[in-house]
């Protein structure tokens, strides 16, 4: 993007992707965000960090990504008192990454919507966890919090609330039905459940050792988010990985998109009444993860990439194990994919439902696979192909409807694709080194890792301390931006249908409620 206009200076930001960082003041940062959606930028991430001890007041940072790379608008607030313009006014996902960023900093936009997002009355309220000066080991009595839903008015409209406690084996979020009949005519979503002070928790560790917290940010999404770490600290370090260690951690990522591809093609079926399907991909997702436990040795790949590299090398074996599961796999899913487009009472169920149109997902910047049912053609993969994707030729799946039945074709269309390019990664898989030294990294630099995971794009920005520590992690889950659009999507749904439209963007609630 070109920003140039208004006067900014841009510098170079560590990153394996195109960065770079610009400082806006209060009158700018708006502006910016304008010029910057006008030229067909997205909002990648918001968050805030305390700068205090370095005689910098308070820092707010929003990530932009557009087909250049990424760029980040650095806003300095001088105290606690200061506010910065609301960027939701420019990019709609922005107001709850705003109201987190105050919960966690103190730091307040001047929006009108200042309701809590995060702070669930289990710490004081003019207490704010990721200030240098909070106390991370009091203990407070949890108290109670009164959240303004928003109402709609009207003759036979009803109130449903859903949640938090569910009656499957799920993680929590309330969920406020607004409903004629069955008819749903608005649906507000509380999230926050499940914080767990994660990025806090980064604070103490250091620098070498984050990865493995990033891991477990979402587990189902272990490899991006470890990826997306050690992008960011080997930028910071001045290091690259082997190739063959790149080419390793590519196979680990496309094997995790296979697996969650197939455990949700198998939930879709079992919520349109379909539970065949589920039963026949469940078995193909077990074979996929006995799979990776005997060629990475973890089922789901944890703490298989490390700073510098991989943890363990791919050996004949299983790289043969893996190469001719991928000719079986793929067979099956077209058998199975077959039998549900030939399902009239599971198509009855997917088409027309729980659409998003391209306009209403360009708008709202719906992103990662949903964006792609939606006609959001952006995959990180393809658009920032940085090792080893940038000699596999990756192709982006993409589908117009923006249904239940297009996020489906989307998965089968992904997991399909990622059978190919497991194959052509074992086929090209270079000798050599599966890591180097990491060495110590310089304190106080901003470095970004931007990894395209099973659901989205995944940014970790992270910064250095001292000694080798972490003095700020911010991990970046695409559900931020994808979580307010199923809001939008069950409009004018029925309330059953909203199990399976859930289930068809299947946002993360660990990731996001960090």
């Amino acid at each position: 993007m070109d920003l140039s206009p208004l006067g900014l200076t841009a510098a170079a930001l560590p990153s394996p992707l195109p960065a770079r960082r610009m400082q806006v003041s209060s009158g700018a940062l708006l502006t910016a965000c304008k010029l910057a959606k006008e030229q067909g930028a997205r909002l990648a991430a918001l968050w805030a960090g305390d700068e205090r001890d370095r005689g910098r007041g308070y820092c707010l940072r929003v990530a932009l990504v557009d087909a250049d790379g990424l760029t980040v608008l650095e806003h300095t607030l001088p105290d606690e008192g200061g506010h910065y313009s609301d960027i939701a006014t420019i990019f709609p996902t922005a107001n709850r990454m705003q109201r987190a960023a105050f919960d966690l900093v103190g730091v307040a936009s001047d929006a009108d919507d200042q309701r809590p997002w995060l702070w669930l009355a289990s710490w004081p309220i003019d207490r704010f966890p990721l200030r240098r000066d909070f106390e991370a080991s009091a203990k407070w009595e949890p108290g109670e919090e009164g959240y303004a839903f928003v109402r709609v008015q009207g003759d036979g409209v009803h109130e449903i609330p859903v949640g938090p406690v569910h009656a499957g084996i799920i993680e929590p979020g309330h969920f406020r039905f607004q409903v004629v009949g069955e008819k749903v005519l608005r649906l507000e979503e509380r999230l926050g459940y499940t914080h767990k002070g994660i990025e806090k928790r980064f604070e103490a560790l250091p620098l070498t050792d984050g990865y493995r917290l990033a891991g477990r940010v979402s587990g189902d999404s272990t490899v991006a988010y470890a990826w997306a770490y050690v992008q960011a600290a080997e930028a910071i370090a001045g290091i690259e990985p082997p190739p063959r260690a790149v080419w390793l951690r590519a196979l680990a990522l496309e094997r995790e998109r296979v697996a969650n591809h197939l455990g949700d093609l198998g939930y879709l079926g079992n919520d349109g009444g379909f539970a065949f399907g589920l039963a026949q991909f469940s078995r193909l997702k077990e074979d996929v993860l006995r799979a990776n436990r005997e060629a990475f040795g973890h089922r789901m790949s944890m703490d298989f990439i490390v700073p510098g590299g991989v943890a363990c090398d791919l050996t004949s074996g299983p790289a043969t194990a893996l190469y001719d599961q991928c000719a079986r796999l793929a067979r099956e899913i077209r058998t199975l994919r077959d039998i549900y487009d030939d399902h009239a009472g599971l198509q009855d169920r997917f088409r027309t439902c729980g659409r998003v149109t391209p306009e209403l997902a360009a708008r709202l910047g719906l992103t990662g696979l949903a964006g792609r049912a939606s006609g959001q053609g952006y995959d990180v993969r393809c658009d920032f192909a940085v090792a080893p994707y940038d000699a596999l030729s990756v192709n982006k799946m993409t589908q117009a409807e923006g249904d239940v039945a297009a996020r489906v074709a989307i998965r089968f269309d992904e997991a399909l694709e990622s059978l190919r390019l497991i194959r052509a990664i074992i086929d090209g898989l270079p000798d050599g080194a599966i890591a180097v030294p990491f060495p110590e990294a310089r304190e106080h630099q901003l470095g970004l890792g931007y990894v395209e995971g099973w659901r989205g794009p995944v940014l970790v920005a992270l910064t250095s301390g001292p000694d080798g520590s972490i003095r700020r992690c911010h991990p970046h889950d695409p559900s931020w931006t994808n979580w307010p659009v199923l809001e939008h999507a069950v409009i004018g749904n029925i309330v059953p249908d909203f199990p399976l439209i859930n289930k068809s963007f299947n946002l993360t609630y660990s990731g996001h409620d960090l």
